[in-house]
């Protein structure tokens, strides 16, 4: 069984707020990252009239969109891109759902799709991750999303932007989802890293989380709290590639032929994909994740 080296990004934050810049190993090569990813405000800002660029508020609902969103964005809600299946929330719906719910908002397959939305950016990242999966090109999530854009003192709107559906054609990425007899046979193998995007007291076990039925964690699991990976609460744009890598050289990802995330419903996961493909892994979703993983039998240990 691989080492068990719960890590929290945190402490990257701590050696990059210290007089000294962050270390990275030495081992780790600097690191790769894909900006095509990650929109800046200003970047955003300069293309909003272009007639390919979509952009789409994620919310649980229209609350936050409705008090002022980015001018033109449109509204998509979390309920439209995910469901329950045998218990289980949060699941990948049927892809023709996920067609419909996308064209609904505009979007197309030459759309360059920037997403923002409530939670930090947290439910962003599960749209980066369908978008993905449906296999579309070009998508992008607004590094800070509404907060960075309104901090830089740029336009908000409450107007809602006249529907114009889109045309997209489906590619569905089966490889970029992994069942738990998929994750269990992989326990031991040094190629795969898993990372848990939980908070501490979850990942610990000391907190079961909702549903969660035997806590505590995937063994070998490596636990990088998806908000660790932000600046801040107030200012949720993404640390810097070199802090971000280093986190997941210690976590041993580096050294993995894959990655694979999880969390307790595949939402907080979301983002630590979204990380995962920023720094250009080869990385995999556990759908179900920890509340599918602790109501299965003896034959998926669980590790406190």
């Amino acid at each position: 069984m691989r080492k068990l080296f719960p890590l929290m990004l945190g402490a990257a934050l701590v050696a990059s707020t210290a007089a000294c810049p962050v270390q990275i190993p030495k081992s780790n090569p600097m690191p790769k990252w894909n900006e095509d990813l990650r929109e800046t405000s200003g970047e955003l800002a300069r293309r909003l009239n272009d007639p390919q660029v979509v952009v789409l508020h994620v919310g649980r609902d229209r609350t936050s969109y409705d008090a002022g969103h980015i001018p033109g964005a449109r509204f998509l809600p979390l309920s439209a891109i995910v469901a329950e299946r045998n218990g289980i929330p949060n699941e990948l719906p049927s892809v023709q759902q996920l067609e419909e719910a996308f064209e609904a908002v505009g979007v197309s397959d030459n759309s360059r799709v920037i997403l923002y939305g409530d939670l930090q950016g947290l439910l962003a990242a599960r749209a980066f991750f369908t978008l993905d999966y449906l296999g579309h090109a070009d998508h992008a999530i607004l590094d800070g999303g509404l907060e960075k854009w309104r901090a830089d003192e740029r336009a908000v709107s409450t107007e809602v932007p006249a529907a114009r559906p889109g045309s997209l054609t489906p590619r569905p990425r089966a490889d970029l989802v992994v069942t738990a007899e998929w994750v269990r046979d992989r326990l031991n193998d040094t190629s795969v890293v898993f990372v848990d995007a939980r908070p501490a007291a979850e990942f610990s076990g000391a907190t079961p989380g909702d549903g969660v039925t035997r806590p505590g964690h995937i063994p070998g699991a490596h636990n990088l709290f998806w908000r660790d990976a932000l600046i801040s609460e107030t200012d949720p744009r993404l640390r810097s590639p070199e802090v971000l890598a280093s986190a997941y050289t210690l976590a041993e990802a580096s050294q993995a032929d894959t990655v694979v995330v999880y969390c307790r419903t595949g939402v907080q996961a979301s983002h630590a994909y979204y990380v995962a493909r920023y720094l250009e892994r080869n990385v995999k979703m556990y759908d179900g994740s920890f509340i599918e993983w602790s109501r299965r039998g003896a034959d998926f240990p669980v590790e406190r």
